[in-house]
């Protein structure tokens, strides 16, 4: 009964929690009851035939990790990784992964009646956002962490690591 009580309050505080992130100068946030952690970028061990964003594993206090490049998910330019990159840990349903980032900014809260929904037209990172939150003077997009990952991937990713 206690660890379910713990449970609950544990997802109280996550509530309305978002750890922000940049790409770039835009500015995006994650649920944080996904994020399990943040690394500073690490080598890569490059997978082949992998789709582009996939830039392959990394062996994480031993436990292998596959890595995804959200700007190239997202179908923005490379950018070099430097000391600002890091990659955060994300567990979405059952699959472990690493996501690489420009730099991470900090985590905040945005109640749900500073949310709106994303824009009607299509477009391809449009995709991955659940809503727009709005933090003081600034708007944020909120990613669907489940759209992150399609189907595909996570079965190509349970095949391959």
């Amino acid at each position: 009964m206690s660890q379910l009580h713990t449970q609950h309050e544990e997802e109280d505080e996550q509530k309305d929690k978002y750890l922000t992130f940049n790409l770039g100068e835009e500015s995006y946030g994650i649920e944080i009851r996904y994020v399990t952690e943040i690394v500073g970028i690490q080598d890569i061990t490059v997978v082949p035939e992998v789709p582009q964003y996939i830039k392959g594993i990394i062996n994480l206090r031993g436990q292998i990790i596959p890595v995804m490049d959200v700007r190239l998910r997202f179908k923005k330019t490379f950018q070099h990784y430097n000391d600002r990159t890091c990659i955060i840990v994300v567990q979405i349903q059952h699959i472990v992964i690493g996501l690489i980032v420009d730099k991470v900014a900090e985590v905040v809260s945005i109640p749900y009646s500073n949310i709106v929904p994303p824009p009607e037209y299509t477009q391809i990172s449009n995709q991955y956002i659940q809503g727009i939150g709005k933090l003081n003077d600034e708007v944020m997009l909120l990613l669907d962490c489940n759209k992150l990952i399609h189907d595909q991937d996570a079965v190509m990713i349970e095949q391959i690591f």
